[in-house]
């Protein structure tokens, strides 16, 4: 108990930075919320193109370009192969076709000439190719059987105008569960930097000369005191992680209350943990109250930025993902992921979770038995 009531003294003075770790992720996650509150629905945006028809605008010539127009925006150019680079390079249009003469004629004969294209290479690009690659593929596979022009528009109008129904079979809360992963990954920062500045704090305190010598020429085994020391700060750490979920349910609102939630709460209280054996590692080690500061910017701001806090891991290089394995936070913030995308809860699905919070643990205990090793050394050295 003694142990216990001095550590409550030296808590209570370093209350303040509690606090504003906790700010600072009510700031942030509150922000996310605000910029999360739109609708996930597809809207399909229609492609720029532009039309070069070399052949006279009739029959299949014209029933392709009347294709196109319903659904694009076709864009007007000056016809000139300099002013058509321009409006592709500057993006104006996403997609050019060019359509050779006698294209209807050839056509018809069986003969398939082929249509010459420009495109930017995005998305709307991409979708502009699959218009005009689904009108060919149509028009050819009925070519062989129909050989009357009209009847042949008429059988691609109608397939074209058949549209296929979309089901959507997901049932997740993708916006509940885009703000909890949100969340919980900042929350990486938050708890790492509050475990690690408030229990290096207080450590470094307890290394003091005078509170350090006489711990040592007491009876107490350093076992005993750093088992006293790692109970106080887990129960700190425990009050920072509740309030932490109390937060989560207030922002983050009714996916909290769901499985997801609950296996964010466990991936993150197995993380705190993780976080005390880190700070209570790094106390023993660190003597200068001076140098915590430098410390906390190194650990929590550095493991955030490179496992996947702040931006998300698939904008991170490789290199720096693989370096990113070699930390808890990763771990932890891979996990937060990978719930967002969970809808069935069997073994098959949620075993790499598992995986994940066993790889956590075993940092956990590799913490402890370091601490104790680098107690043990410098108890002989004082």
């Amino acid at each position: 108990m003694t142990v216990f009531n001095a550590f409550l003294k030296v808590l209570n003075k370093s209350k303040s930075v509690i606090i504003v770790y906790t700010v600072i992720l009510i700031i942030f996650a509150g922000f996310n919320m605000q910029t999360n509150e739109q609708s996930t629905s597809f809207i399909a945006t229609k492609p720029d193109i532009l039309i070069i028809n070399n052949n006279k605008e009739e029959g299949i010539t014209k029933n392709l370009i009347t294709y196109i127009k319903e659904n694009s925006n076709i864009i007007d150019v000056k016809n000139s192969e300099e002013a058509i680079n321009d409006a592709l390079f500057y993006r104006d249009v996403n997609y050019i076709i060019y359509i050779p003469k006698n294209y209807r004629e050839d056509f018809l004969d069986g003969k398939k000439p082929e249509i010459e294209v420009k495109s930017t290479g995005d998305y709307q690009a991409s979708f502009a190719e699959m218009l005009l690659s689904r009108y060919l593929n149509i028009a050819n596979t009925y070519l062989d059987d129909i050989k009357d022009e009209k009847e042949l528009i008429d059988k691609i109008n109608e397939v074209l105008s058949k549209e296929a129904k979309i089901e959507i079979t997901s049932k997740l809360d993708t916006n509940g569960l885009e703000k909890a992963t949100f969340y919980y990954n900042f929350a990486n920062y938050s708890i790492l930097a509050g475990c690690v500045y408030v229990i290096c704090l207080i450590l470094s305190t307890f290394k003091e000369e005078k509170i350090s010598k006489r711990t040592i020429i007491s009876s107490m085994n350093y076992k005993k005191y750093n088992r006293q020391l790692l109970i106080s700060n887990i129960l700190l750490a425990v009050i920072l992680w509740f309030l932490y979920v109390v937060l989560s349910f207030i922002l983050v609102g009714n996916i909290m209350f769901t499985i997801h939630g609950l296996i964010y709460i466990i991936n993150s209280f197995i993380f705190t943990m993780c976080s005390v054996t880190i700070a209570f590692l790094i106390g023993n080690i660190v003597r200068n109250k001076e140098a915590i500061n430098g410390i906390v910017n190194v650990i929590a701001l550095g493991s955030s930025f490179l496992c996947g806090s702040f931006v998300p891991i698939e904008y991170l290089p490789k290199f720096v993902v693989k370096i990113a394995h070699i930390l808890p936070s990763y771990y932890y913030i891979n996990n937060n992921e990978k719930v967002a995308s969970l809808e069935i809860f069997n073994m098959k699905t949620l075993t790499p979770i598992l995986i994940n919070i066993g790889i956590v643990l075993i940092f956990t205990f590799l913490f402890i038995i370091i601490t104790n090793f680098v107690s043990k050394k410098q108890r002989k050295v004082a």
